[in-house]
């Protein structure tokens, strides 16, 4: 049953999940370390890769160009950091959206998570 949520459908709505979930992210002491204290993301070219990176997962756009498990190998992360991470994405979705597409994301974002964790995992044994 649908309620007053929408499913994703826009660019627009890629550009909501990415703020409202990067700002949960901000309020984090665990996740907030990395993004701001380690790795001192610059949030105004750091969201329009995502909003590209999800538009390129959800609606096939391709428009998204780089390698994004590249840009993790040096970030001081562990299982406890992806199980955060996909907490609130999971979280910001249902509170936003509702539907196919919102499933099929949050499908996606578990999929990243684990694929992530798994390959540093490996990558970290070989050291």
């Amino acid at each position: 049953m649908q309620g007053d949520k929408q499913d994703i459908k826009t660019d627009e709505d890629i550009v909501l999940m990415v703020d409202s979930f990067y700002a949960k992210v901000n309020r984090d002491d665990l996740l907030s370390y990395v993004f701001n204290d380690f790795s001192k993301v610059d949030w105004d070219k750091h969201l329009p890769k995502m909003y590209s990176f999800w538009n390129t997962l959800i609606f096939g756009e391709q428009s998204y160009k780089g390698n994004p498990f590249a840009a993790h190998l040096h970030l001081p992360v562990e299982q406890r950091h992806f199980e955060r991470w996909l907490n609130p994405f999971n979280e910001n979705i249902d509170k936003l959206f509702e539907g196919a597409v919102a499933e099929h994301t949050k499908l996606r974002a578990k999929s990243i998570a684990y694929i992530f964790q798994s390959k540093l995992e490996f990558l970290n044994q070989k050291k």
